[in-house]
């Protein structure tokens, strides 16, 4: 059964389907550009899919094929960051929108076509695996446009590619694209845009079909190692680790191996 949001311009999407929900950036007149209600909503959504027992997996994705995401909306800069604490309070919500992603109880995975822009990286960086097609492109512009990249995004940067590849994209504020986003690990894999939809199709499939209760215990342990090692709770991982050998679905994963078929998980 699929469920759907209403849907509108300068929205984020949320849609239930095959066992993923799927969170599309849907700002086409502005490349899927990020108003500030739009990064506000992610929590939300986030936590709409995390309390949804079909889902196993989360995806963000940008409307059409022109652009993931290009960013912040650049035009209510004048109104929204307009003082220090509209600032703050701007800073706030796109932290909190990369930040639901990284903390949700359920892995996720950014599909990315065309432009990847700015904060439009950060939101694919704060998934845990990103597929992108051929020919898609990949920048922090900050530093030609003036804009201080905060703390938090850098040490995210860091922990995905690195400091050397993370010090050349943010001081040269090139554009990468995509051969070399795979090899640098911005990305974890491209396929020519003509095979993309097919292709990234099959690997969430894939996802879907594997055990709930082993992809919550995977992300748990991804969700720790993101945060600064004094607030891992390493005693919350290892129970969703003991969740998994308890449950029936640990079972039936045995005994599908044993008969050389393949298992049918319930995620209890």
């Amino acid at each position: 059964m699929t469920s759907m949001q209403a849907t509108a311009p300068g929205t984020v999407r949320y849609e239930a389907r095959d066992g993923v929900a799927i969170l599309t950036i849907d700002n086409e007149a502005r490349r899927n550009a990020m108003s500030l209600a739009m990064w506000r909503s992610l929590p939300s959504l986030a936590a709409q899919a995390d309390a949804d027992p079909a889902v196993r997996a989360i995806v963000l994705q940008g409307a059409g094929d022109k652009a993931f995401c290009a960013g912040a909306d650049i035009s209510q800069f004048g109104e929204a960051r307009s003082s220090e604490a509209a600032v703050a309070a701007y800073d706030e919500a796109v932290a909190q929108g990369g930040g639901a992603l990284v903390r949700a109880a359920k892995p996720s995975l950014a599909l990315i076509r065309g432009v990847c822009f700015g904060g439009g990286l950060g939101l694919a960086m704060a998934c845990d695996i990103r597929l992108a097609a051929g020919g898609s492109r990949f920048r922090i512009p900050a530093a030609r446009l003036g804009l201080g990249y905060g703390y938090e995004g850098v040490r995210t940067l860091v922990g995905r590619i690195g400091y050397p590849a993370t010090a050349d994209l943010l001081v040269s504020a090139r554009i990468v694209e995509s051969d070399e986003a795979e090899r640098l690990g911005i990305v974890n894999r491209v396929w020519p845009a003509d095979r993309f939809e097919a292709e990234s199709s099959a690997y969430l499939a894939q996802v879907g079909r594997n055990a709930p209760l082993t992809l919550k215990a995977t992300k748990g342990a991804l969700a720790a190692l993101a945060r600064p090692e004094a607030e891992r709770d390493l005693d919350a991982v290892a129970a969703l680790v003991a969740a998994c050998f308890g449950s029936h679905d640990y079972r039936e994963g045995q005994a599908a191996f044993r008969e050389k078929r393949d298992p049918v998980f319930r995620g209890e």
